[in-house]
């Protein structure tokens, strides 16, 4: 059966919403200025982290590493899923579509332990300002980035192999807009149980573990937010924070509706929160950690005026607090 399915199986079909053709021509439209707002939003910050040496510390990297993150991953499917569109034929090549799936689960495993970094130094800036320099160290930071990025795509491939031992007995219709692990299982003719108590175990493990982190990062921070006197200070912290957490809700609350509960979910809205996870949710990651941080504003004068200014480095790279008002 498996040497069947190989020679069988050399491309797959992706349907995406062929049944309402209006709605993709507004899709298409709607995703390729939102992919374009991706990139290009996405290469500023890494690219002020480059040329500015006063964002050279752990949280601009770490936000370099997001940016990085979502480029690579909307990379991985939008430009295809553009072309699909308008294509009477949308196909993708097999080893092509066990590649889009694999990058697709390997970005977005990686990411949940990313922003649960990024509240961990915003934590230590926070809470423990004098301990900062020794924790958050350039090769702690280092180590931090690789672990994340390696367990992710470690956990992607454990998924993928388990997926393409499957037998799809000449199944490769996939009822989505790219190659998603759910909508590919749903090909296979054989038992998926094991494949669906993995994605179970990881995505608890991946997912609510960080996200476990980074609430009680924000317990903690907050606790040190209320006791600032300044009401100037309180509310740039507020801001900065909700923020980052609105981000946090909209990942964590698109990948649970995805994996928790795979049978019981309706496919065209599973194709529409998939797309808006994929694609608007990277847009944010510069508007939400960038373009609001006066820090960022700062550097990009500076470089606007055709020089890089010398001033004071802030002693807080998350919540820009008055620390020395708030803990003395």
């Amino acid at each position: 059966m498996k040497e069947a399915n190989q020679t069988a199986v050399t491309e797959n079909v992706l349907l995406g919403l062929h049944k309402h053709c209006n709605l993709e021509v507004l899709l298409s439209v709607f995703c390729l200025g939102i992919y374009s707002m991706n990139v290009l939003g996405n290469a500023f910050p890494i690219g002020l982290n480059v040329l500015h040496p006063h964002l050279h510390n752990p949280m601009y990297f770490f936000l370099s590493n997001l940016s990085l993150m979502d480029i690579c991953g909307t990379s991985s499917f939008v430009p295809l899923m553009l072309v699909n569109f308008l294509e009477a034929q949308r196909t993708i090549s097999f080893p092509g579509c066990a590649l889009q799936l694999y990058l697709n689960l390997a970005l977005g495993s990686t990411e949940c332990l990313l922003l649960a970094v990024t509240a961990y130094d915003c934590y230590v800036a926070i809470c423990q300002p004098l301990r900062y320099p020794e924790l958050m160290r350039g090769q702690t930071c280092m180590r931090m980035a690789v672990l994340s990025w390696g367990t992710g795509f470690a956990n992607s491939l454990l998924h993928s192999i388990l997926v393409w031992r499957l037998p799809f007995c000449g199944h490769n219709v996939i009822n989505h807009f790219f190659c998603e692990i759910l909508a590919v299982l749903k090909l296979a003719c054989g038992d998926i149980s094991l494949n669906e108590l993995a994605l179970m175990v990881a995505t608890a493990v991946l997912t609510l573990a960080p996200l476990l982190l980074i609430c009680l990062s924000y317990l903690f921070i907050l606790a040190i937010i209320l006791r600032v006197p300044s009401a100037t200070g309180r509310h740039k912290a507020f801001s900065t924070c909700s923020a980052h957490l609105t981000l946090v809700v909209v990942f964590h609350g698109t990948v649970s509706f995805m994996y928790f509960k795979p049978k019981a979910k309706d496919p065209i809205m599973s194709k529409i929160v998939a797309l808006f996870y994929g694609v608007v949710t990277p847009s944010l990651n510069p508007i939400i950690y960038s373009l609001r941080n006066a820090e960022v504003k700062a550097a990009v004068l500076a470089l606007l005026r055709g020089g890089l200014l010398s001033r004071k480095a802030s002693h807080c790279y998350c919540c820009h607090l008055p620390l020395s008002a708030g803990i003395g």
